[in-house]
């Protein structure tokens, strides 16, 4: 497969970035924080992107994607599923935190849009990509393995807690980059994806969630014009006999 197909979808999604209309001063109170746009911001998610995509063809990353994969299946005992918790670590802890009465950039009716927004973005890329490439799993069990998606709701989760809290503490920002990273290795460890899998998924992560704190204040003051507020939120585990996740459950008055 070449990945002309994948380039142009990769192409349609990082325009996104490109449309920007600047927020100023005069936004009504409420309104999110925006992300303000620089194209440095684009200089990470971009090189993950050629990494995963040059992978897909390139002999050389295919072995190594390969040697690195057999190094680790020499010295695994039994899979280990934390990866299957991890992955939403980081997005939970910005409520868990602000809970804490440790407030971060914005409240949690405009947090709780732009995380929806990042997370639709990041599923909609990950479902039509693994769709295009069909590239098959380590272990053999399906040919959805192009890009991870554990890795990429992990690092969304990750720059989201960057974003609302680097002002705060940088440090919350580097745990999360850091649980988002380890979900990332538990993903070849367990033998559920390549390398270039997860550095894809965690391109997708980071720009998906830049996107949405950059789109987000624009939509919702030109567009939505919502003035709800969230008086009560409740996270909860769910498991329905096939997957795990998280669910939240809003009251908007």
């Amino acid at each position: 497969m070449t990945p002309n197909g994948l380039v142009l979808f990769l192409f349609i999604l990082s325009g996104l970035s490109g449309q920007i209309i600047s927020i100023n001063d005069s936004l009504k109170i409420g309104c999110p924080q925006n992300l303000k746009f620089k194209t440095k911001q684009l200089i990470i998610p971009a090189i993950l992107f050629t990494y995963g995509i040059a992978a897909i063809e390139s002999d050389y990353l295919k072995l190594v994607n390969t040697e690195l994969r057999n190094e680790l299946k020499e010295s695994i005992d039994e899979k280990v599923t934390i990866d299957d918790f991890a992955q939403y670590a980081p997005a939970v802890s910005v409520y868990a935190i602000n809970n804490l009465g440790i407030k971060g950039k914005n409240n949690l009716r405009d947090r709780t849009l732009i995380l929806g927004t990042s997370y639709l973005l990041m599923g909609t890329s990950v479902y039509v990509l693994k769709n295009l490439s069909k590239i098959e799993r380590p272990d053999g069990s399906s040919k959805n393995s192009f890009p991870s998606g554990h890795t990429a709701t992990a690092f969304a989760g990750a720059e989201f807690l960057w974003q609302e809290y680097k002002d705060v503490n940088i440090w919350y920002g580097i745990t999360g980059y850091a649980v988002a990273t380890g979900t990332g290795f538990f993903r070849i460890y367990n033998g559920r994806h390549w390398l270039s899998d997860v550095f894809m998924g965690a391109g997708i992560g980071i720009l998906t969630t830049k996107i949405a704190y950059w789109i987000v204040p624009y939509l919702d003051h030109h567009i939505f014009k919502l003035n709800k507020s969230v008086s009560s939120t409740m996270i909860a585990p769910f498991y329905n006999g096939n997957q795990m996740g998280v669910g939240m459950i809003l009251n908007l008055k």
